[in-house]
Parts: C-alpha cells; sequence; structure tokens
C-alpha cells in the first residue's frame, strides 16, 4: 500500500468513527500496513479496530503466483503465515491497546458478527468470490453515514485484477452508497 493511499484511510477511519462512533474493521491485513493507518485512526479517538485475517494469503500470494514470498512460509505448516508479522509491526507501532486480531475467514466471522460500524476496510481475497462475500456479509452492517473503502480498484483492467472494481461497482448501484473519495487505487463510499 502506497502511503498516500494510507494516509486516506487514516483520515476517512478518522472522520467515520469521529461522526457514528462505532468500531473500525478491516478485513486483510497481510503483515499490517493498513492495520497501522486505520488503528492510528482508531488510538487518536480511543475506539477500536478488528482486523480480520486468516493470515495465509490470498491467491496472488501462494507458490507458483506473482506475489508469493517464501520467507513467509511457516515451516511447521509449510503454508504462508503472517500473523506473527503482523503482531509485530502492530506492537512497534504501540497499537495494541486499540487493534484487535481476529483469525480466521472473513466469511465465517461475519456470520457472528452483530455490531454496527463506522468503518469497513476490504482488502482481502480479491477473487470474485472472497471479494463479493466480503462485500456482501460486511456491508450491512456500516452504520447509516459510516465509510466504506476498497482498496485496489483500476477501472483499466490491464492494471488490476477486476473483483474489487465490481464491488465498488455493486456498492454504487445498489442505491446504499455515494462516492465520498478516492486516492490512487482505494475507493471510499458513504454510506445512506
Amino acid at each position: 500500500m502506497p502511503d498516500d493511499e494510507g494516509m486516506a484511510l487514516f483520515e476517512v477511519a478518522l472522520e467515520a468513527a469521529g461522526e457514528t462512533g462505532g468500531p473500525l474493521v478491516e478485513i486483510g491485513a497481510w503483515c499490517g500496513k493498513s492495520t497501522i493507518y486505520i488503528g492510528a485512526a482508531a488510538q487518536r479517538l480511543n475506539t477500536v479496530l478488528f482486523s480480520i485475517d486468516h493470515h495465509h494469503g490470498s491467491e496472488e500470494n501462494q507458490k507458483g503466483w506473482e506475489y508469493y514470498d517464501k520467507t513467509l512460509v511457516d515451516p511447521h505448516t509449510n503454508r504462508i503465515d503472517t500473523l506473527l508479522h503482523w503482531r509485530h509491526n502492530i506492537e512497534d507501532a504501540g497499537l495494541e491497546n486499540h487493534v484487535i486480531a481476529v483469525v480466521g475467514e472473513s466469511s465465517t466471522v461475519s456470520r457472528w458478527w452483530n455490531t454496527l460500524i463506522s468503518f469497513l476496510f476490504i482488502d482481502g481475497g480479491h477473487g470474485k468470490i472472497p471479494a463479493l462475500a466480503d462485500y456482501n456479509n460486511w456491508t450491512p452492517m456500516i452504520k447509516s453515514g459510516g465509510l466504506l473503502a476498497i482498496h485496489d480498484v483500476f477501472t483499466d483492467p490491464l492494471e488490476g485484477g477486476r473483483p474489487p472494481f465490481e464491488i465498488w461497482q455493486a456498492g454504487l448501484k445498489s442505491g446504499n452508497f455515494i462516492q465520498h473519495s478516492s486516492q490512487g487505487s482505494l475507493q471510499i463510499l458513504k454510506k445512506l
């Protein structure tokens, strides 16, 4: 995540939590860069960020794919596991009291979630099925006036995958959201 997009995340998370007073949720944390930006907003407003990730990486992070990093493979399981890196980064940033790790599949967590949220950041699986599931499962939980941020939205298909673009478009076409702002590949919608 480029720093300008991270700063935009910080600013909109701060705005959303300040206006609607609910917790923040992030889907997809990897090693915690976005978590730190959003967590800093949570810290400033004395609220919390629930960071949801199974920490085994998305499709493009797996062996044989473009973003595979063998240094993130747990020798015990022979799978990508970013949780320890994430924990170190959150601790180093001094955010442990404002960021709560929820380790698991987003779809499973959403089935048991019952708290309205001020801010939702979707940056989990970029395949059609996981991206659409994140959108469908979590956007009903955003409070009126809350914000939805979607990462890796590219209008040109040659720049990136289509699912983040498609869920951004679905949000606009739903009648439940309006465009709030954007920064690079980050699109922010406001819930009506």
